[in-house]
């Protein structure tokens, strides 16, 4: 995903200027180390649900506020430094899209995306 035209492409979506007042992103890298132990990650084998991602952003813009919701994650083998997940949500303002980016992101790691890390 290219955040320069999602972004562009949400902007000329009739409707932008009378719904959105926030966007706010989420770029997710694989990290070099584990969550567990910080043991050192070679790399991840990431297998993201596509369905299930655009059915929990369908979910999101139906909370107040919220005028979209978009994501991709990308997946196969990736290192430390790629990027993992791409999420954006436009809406009204921060009090509605601050917690709608967050609740997106738990659902979507939990949900719609598995990953295997591969240890140096």
């Amino acid at each position: 995903m290219n955040l320069t035209e999602a972004i562009a492409e949400l902007k000329a979506q009739p409707g932008f200027t009378e719904n959105v007042g926030m966007i706010l992103i989420h770029n997710g890298v694989v990290r070099g180390w584990s969550r567990k132990d910080r043991n050192s990650v070679q790399a991840v084998d990431v297998q993201p649900d596509h369905d299930k991602i655009k059915a929990l952003c369908a979910e999101c813009e139906k909370r107040p506020g919220i005028w979209r919701a978009v994501a991709h994650a990308n997946g196969g083998h990736l290192v430390p430094g790629d990027d993992l997940l791409f999420i954006i949500v436009a809406g009204d303002v921060r009090e509605n899209v601050k917690p709608a980016l967050a609740d997106l992101l738990d659902q979507i790691k939990s949900q719609a995306v598995t990953k295997q890390e591969i240890f140096a």
